[in-house]
């Protein structure tokens, strides 16, 4: 079950806030448990045994990681960290480590290694980066053991950030855990923040997503450099919205449930340094590398290279996280080496350039960056690399432009461009400052204006979703690979 499905709007969703209100204070978080172990369940089967069992390791290390006025065990540390990180692999990389150990056989003409390809439990990368960070902050004594096993199967397996994140901490949640409330004003911003990010994995991530899928799918010689740069520009921004999107989601339902989960996009491509997107860029995910690899790594406290070598370690896992597979690390790898080239005079010298310069020289980067990440092997990437560049040895391609771009995709496009920079921000602010010269009077008007126009908007927005849903048009999940 996703977010962005007919069923999960108009039944489970309902439900569930039904239940959440006439439970109570002192049942909610049951009550919340329980939909979302149904909402794992309803995709996945048997294989919330997987998720029930990292609770109650992760409950049972918390407390046996703390003696009476003793330091916390390193021991039960490693075990903790150890199993969590054993669960990922099995599922995750079992068969990713076995078929290249199998091209190392084959050349050695030695019998390959039989394994039958594993099932990967959706959303296994979320919880497992979660429940690592909850005993390691433990062990650091930045937060206190849950002794309530509820309330730690709440913190894992909370189905609005469950499945795309983003990743949430449990010191930031751990006070909201035991008591939270829950006003109009609070449940009327996670609405209306849950409807902004339905729209945009609905009305803008899908349907450019099927434009890039459809390039992405043709062979090299069917392609003019043209429409190489088309596809890698769509998945650019599909990509962006169905992230946020999802991430916005995720947000706006924990604001619903009294939750309040920390930003995970601030506008990335207006970066003006890979540095930067990294900041921007899946926040959570870039804060949690940073705190407990990077850091513990020594970070950039040891020299340059020792610095370089750590960045390289930290963006190979990055890679290596979001799925299993060469095209995945190959891109963590070209993030990391980017980010070394931004330590070195070059950095600096860059740093000097006319203000459009750098914006577009990071821009050119992640693209690039995004058709490693979106090709399914190195050789499909390079080819389409060497298209885009007019490089490769065609000619012409037999697919044009003007085949996949017809007006609604132009308007898209146009629209992905504007909401992925901050000029909604930007107006934002400026209103804030007009608003602020006015006079009491007029401060009201503006205001009931604007929240009259801003709930046409979100009633706009979500019928056009709805029916688009109702329609079944391309509705693709890009994180089952997590």
């Amino acid at each position: 079950m996703v977010f962005s499905s007919v069923i999960f709007l108009f039944l489970f969703l309902p439900l569930t806030l039904l239940c959440y209100g006439v439970a109570g204070r002192k049942y909610r978080n049951i009550v919340l448990l329980l939909a979302s172990l149904l909402f794992y369940t309803w995709g996945e089967g048997m294989y919330l045994l997987i998720m029930l069992f990292s609770i109650g390791l992760n409950y049972a290390c918390g407390l046996a990681m703390c003696r009476p006025g003793g330091r916390p065990s390193r021991t039960v540390l490693a075990v903790g960290v150890g199993a969590n990180l054993a669960i990922l692999a099995f599922f995750k990389y079992a068969n990713f480590i076995v078929d290249n150990i199998n091209i190392l056989l084959e050349m050695a003409a030695i019998s390959p290694i039989i394994l039958k390809p594993a099932h990967l439990p959706i959303g296994i990368s979320f919880f497992t980066f979660q429940a690592v960070s909850y005993i390691v902050d433990i062990y650091r004594k930045e937060t206190r053991p849950q002794t309530s096993l509820v309330d730690l199967g709440l913190y894992i397996s909370m189905f609005p950030q469950l499945i795309a994140g983003p990743i949430v901490r449990y010191k930031t949640i751990a006070a909201e855990l035991a008591a939270r409330r829950v006003d109009l004003a609070t449940c009327a911003y996670g609405i209306r923040r849950f409807i902004f990010g339905l729209s945009k994995k609905v009305l803008l991530a899908n349907p450019l997503g099927e434009v890039a899928d459809t390039i992405f799918a043709l062979p090299a010689a069917e392609l003019s450099p043209s429409l190489a740069w088309l596809g890698a520009l769509c998945y650019t921004l599909q990509i962006y919205f169905d992230f946020s999107g999802y991430s916005d989601m995720a947000i706006g339902l924990g604001r619903i449930f009294g939750f309040h989960f920390l930003e995970n996009f601030n506008y990335p491509y207006a970066s003006r340094s890979i540095r930067e997107f990294w900041r921007r860029w899946h926040i959570s995910l870039a804060s949690w590398l940073r705190d407990y690899l990077y850091i513990p790594l020594g970070g950039n406290r040891r020299g340059r290279l020792h610095t370089s070598f750590n960045l390289l370690l930290v963006f190979f896992l990055c890679g290596l996280w979001h799925g299993a597979s060469w095209t995945f690390v190959c891109w963590g790898l070209f993030h990391g080496f980017f980010l070394i080239v931004e330590r070195t005079r070059f950095g600096s010298w860059m740093s000097r350039w006319w203000w459009p310069l750098p914006h577009l020289w990071t821009l050119l980067i992640v693209i690039v960056g995004w058709v490693l990440f979106r090709s399914e092997t190195i050789a499909q990437a390079l080819e389409f690399l060497l298209v885009m560049s007019g490089m490769a040895d065609i000619e012409g391609g037999k697919r044009t432009v003007s085949m996949m771009l017809v007006s609604k995709t132009k308007l898209e496009i146009c629209v992905g461009l504007i909401l992925s920079l901050p000029v909604y921000h930007q107006l934002r602010c400026r209103y804030a400052m007009m608003l602020a010269k006015c006079g009491r009077k007029t401060q009201l008007g503006l205001d009931s204006t604007v929240a009259a126009g801003q709930l046409l908007l979100l009633a706009t927005l979500f019928y056009l979703t709805a029916i688009s849903l109702a329609a079944g048009v391309y509705n693709p999940f890009i994180y089952f690979r997590f």
